[in-house]
C-alpha cells in the first residue's frame, strides 16, 4: 500500500504502525519520527510563520473571511507518486490542507485514490483511527498492539493520581489572542488528575478574553500554542503574561506542537506531561525539552 499523509498526526499512527516504509507523500509539518523528514513533500503554507501569533491570527481570518486556504497541495506532485490512499481531515481547515481542496486533487488524478478522512473529537477516537489505518493495511493485530500499549500508560497515570486532589486548570493553545483548547485536550486534563475549567471535552476551542483566565482562578495555567516551537511559546507567552499581570497560581509553557495538538499516539504523552505538571509529589516532572514553568 501506498499512503500520503497530509496530517502530521495521521504521520505518526502510520510510523507507530510499522508502515513508514509505505509513506509516499508527507506535510511540510510531519517532522516525527525524524526519518519521515526525508520523504516527499506536498504541501506548503501560505503563512509566514515569523510573525507572532496577534498577527498571524490577523493572517488567518483575512485568509478565512476571503474564502482563501491557508495551505497549498502540490496536486501534481502528490499524482505522480500514485498513493492507494490519502488520510487527510475535515475538522479544521486552519490545521491542514482543506478536504473539498484533497478531494479536487484526488478527482483528477488518472489512478484511483482512496480519501480518509481522520476527525477525532476526543482520546478515543485516536485509538479508533489507529485500528482504522491498521485495518487499510492488513495490520489489524499490530493496530490493536499499539492501542493496548497506550491504553496502559493511560491506566497507569490515572492509577498514580487518583488519589490526589484534582486541580482546577486553564489550557490555551494560543496566545494572543487567547484561545481555550479543545475537542480532546479537556480530556488529556482530567487524565491527568485536573479539571479544566474553560474547556469541554470533544468541543471546538474558541478565542476568549485574558478576563476570563483570570475570573476562573486556575491553580494552574497551561499554554500549549499550537504551531510554535517550545522556545518561541515561552517567550511570546511571557510578553503576554507581563501585560495580563493579575494571574494567580503556576504558569507552565508546553510544547503544544509536538505533543498536545497532534492528535496521534503522542497524546498520551500529553496525558503523562501534564500529570507530571498537576502532581509532581507522585508523577516525575517532565523534562524542560518538553515543559517550562513560566512562574
Amino acid at each position: 500500500m501506498r499512503i500520503a499523509s497530509l496530517l502530521p498526526s495521521a504521520t505518526e499512527i502510520v510510523c507507530a504502525l510499522g508502515l513508514e516504509d509505505s509513506l509516499v507523500a508527507v506535510t511540510h509539518e510531519c517532522d516525527y519520527p525524524e526519518s519521515v523528514k526525508t520523504k516527499p513533500v506536498v504541501t506548503r503554507s501560505v503563512l509566514d510563520g515569523k510573525r507572532d501569533s496577534a498577527q498571524i491570527d490577523r493572517h488567518i481570518r483575512e485568509l478565512v473571511h476571503q474564502g482563501s486556504s491557508i495551505y497549498t497541495l502540490d496536486a501534481g506532485r502528490l499524482a505522480t507518486l500514485h498513493p492507494d490512499v490519502i488520510l487527510t481531515q475535515e475538522l479544521c481547515e486552519v490545521c491542514a490542507v482543506s478536504y473539498p481542496v484533497v478531494e479536487r486533487a484526488a478527482r483528477r488524478s488518472s489512478t484511483p485514490m482512496q480519501l480518509v478522512s481522520l476527525e477525532p473529537q476526543q482520546l478515543a477516537d485516536v485509538f479508533e483511527h489507529i485500528r482504522l489505518v491498521g485495518r487499510l493495511a492488513d495490520r489489524e493485530t499490530d493496530a490493536e498492539q499499539v492501542v493496548a500499549k497506550l491504553e496502559a500508560r493511560i491506566r497507569q497515570v490515572h492509577e498514580v493520581v487518583r488519589h490526589e486532589p484534582v486541580r482546577p486548570t486553564v489550557i490555551l493553545e494560543w496566545i494572543d489572542p487567547p484561545f481555550n483548547a479543545g475537542h480532546w485536550t479537556p480530556g488529556l486534563v482530567q487524565m491527568a488528575g485536573g479539571r479544566d475549567l474553560l474547556g469541554i471535552p470533544g468541543r471546538p476551542a474558541h478565542p476568549i478574553e485574558w478576563k476570563a483566565v483570570i475570573d476562573a482562578r486556575p491553580e494552574v495555567l497551561v499554554i500549549s500554542a499550537c504551531g510554535f516551537s517550545l522556545d518561541r511559546s515561552v517567550a511570546e507567552a511571557d510578553t503576554a503574561l507581563r501585560r495580563v499581570g493579575a494571574l494567580a497560581g503556576e504558569t507552565w509553557v508546553v510544547d503544544g506542537n509536538a505533543f498536545f495538538s497532534r492528535p496521534g499516539p503522542r497524546l498520551v504523552d500529553s496525558v503523562e506531561i501534564l500529570a507530571g505538571i498537576l502532581h509532581p509529589a507522585v508523577v516525575a516532572s517532565p523534562p524542560a525539552s518538553v515543559a517550562r514553568r513560566l512562574r
